[in-house]
């Protein structure tokens, strides 16, 4: 922060338990010793609270620390002063960094603060983001600026995720953090459980068969235009009604109605981008109250399935060009989008986003992902565009809609 009265300058750190009328009776006597603010930080962890303020001060320390301690200790408070020669208020942190966990181990977090150590990067700030379904702590820090430094971050605390069971998603800090405006996500096991196409293909008795191809296409290794046909092929002469039976016993993935909720009332454009099926995503995502779909459609003649689509396919390429369509028609910029899938035909689309989060996703995806998350909880994926649980839930308390389902016990990583 510019400051004409820099020099000298002192830290107070006011400690105790917190209640109304500390910050209060803290600014009242430093207003009586005429400093000016040069900055202020405060942090409450189950109900103690720290409190540092970075004053400008002629006068000696022991004088103003003896002010402030006789106005304090009446409430309970502990405080110590230092005087800080050419102190400044902080600059912005340049990433942050959301580790999420079921627990988070000290050894774990341990090692994310060795890594960001090792990369000459400080922490800034640390504060618990989400309690349920995960533990969730997000970290301000600071590094140096470039792209360098910025990939040796990322693959640093990359590997620190690859060798202890928690996720750790890096973004850069600043404005663009807070400007997302559009999210897509892919449908089949991101948005809901399972595969449309194989709960299709088991009304045929065709499940295993089907779900071999969905497996490879989803690996990778089979181009999806090309797999999409030879599993819809499965379905020729099934009655239409059988989407209709389809559609009924789907099951969103945990957090899901949740993840959507909370994301319309923050002002997000949200939809879906499906290589499945029209006929079964569109009431969902009226149910939703999606702004987007786009999705293939399966062909209908005299009520049957004929086991061709209709239309563009929506394969790696489509799912990308939808994206771009979705952000142009509301005039949002491709650095303000995310994308959330879990395949190989998500690559494109993720890439594309301004954020791309891999969901449990196989590990070509996660390879070009910006972040992911490993947790069968969709909810996560809020932590990692930097909103809280508590949020959340008071959103949701004024609505009626806040409640806590029993978890099952964490999945193991």
């Amino acid at each position: 922060m510019a400051n004409a009265k820099l020099e000298p300058s002192v830290l107070l750190t006011v400690s105790g338990p917190d209640k109304p009328g500390v910050t209060s009776a803290l600014m009242a006597v430093l207003a009586e010793c005429e400093v000016d603010l040069l900055d202020v930080e405060q942090v409450v962890i189950n109900d103690h609270l720290t409190l540092g303020v970075l004053v400008a001060c002629d006068r000696p320390v022991d004088e103003l620390a003896a002010a402030v301690t006789e106005t304090m200790t009446p409430h309970g408070m502990d405080v110590s002063a230092a005087r800080k020669d050419d102190a400044v208020g902080h600059a912005p942190s340049t990433h942050a960094v959301v580790i999420l966990g079921s627990p988070v181990s000290a050894a774990a977090f341990g090692a994310v603060a060795g890594a960001l150590a090792a990369q000459d990067g400080n922490i800034d700030s640390i504060r618990g983001i989400a309690d349920y379904p995960l533990t969730g702590l997000e970290l301000m820090v600071s590094v140096a600026p470039g792209p360098k430094a910025d990939a040796a971050l990322r693959a640093s605390l990359g590997g620190v995720a690859a060798d202890y069971p928690i996720d750790v998603a890096v973004e850069r800090g600043g404005l663009a953090r807070r400007a997302k405006r559009v999210i897509v996500f892919d449908v089949d096991s991101t948005l809901i459980q399972g595969e449309v196409i194989e709960m299709l293909a088991a009304e045929a008795g065709r499940e295993e068969e089907v779900a071999a191809v969905t497996e490879a296409a989803m690996r990778g290794e089979l181009d999806f235009a090309e797999s999409l046909h030879q599993r819809v092929r499965a379905l020729e002469g099934l009655d239409a009604e059988v989407i209709d039976r389809v559609a009924e016993r789907i099951e969103l993935t945990p957090g899901a109605r949740t993840t959507i909720r909370t994301l319309n009332r923050l002002g997000y454009h949200c939809g879906v981008v499906s290589g499945g099926f029209r006929q079964v995503i569109e009431p969902l995502a009226e149910d939703l109250e999606l702004d987007f779909v786009r999705a293939n459609t399966l062909e209908v003649v005299d009520g049957k399935l004929t086991g061709r689509v209709t239309g563009e396919v929506v394969d790696r390429e489509g799912k990308a060009r939808a994206l771009a369509a979705f952000a142009a028609e509301r005039g949002v910029p491709m650095s303000q989008t995310v994308a959330v899938g879990d395949g190989a035909n998500d690559i494109d689309m993720l890439a594309a986003a301004g954020l791309g989060i891999a969901f449990n996703a196989k590990p070509a995806l996660r390879e070009v992902a910006d972040a992911s998350v490993n947790y069968p909880y969709l909810d996560a994926v809020l932590y990692m565009l930097g909103v809280t649980r508590n949020e959340v839930e008071a959103a949701d308390a004024v609505d009626g809609t806040l409640r806590r389902v029993p978890l099952d016990p964490a999945p193991e990583q």
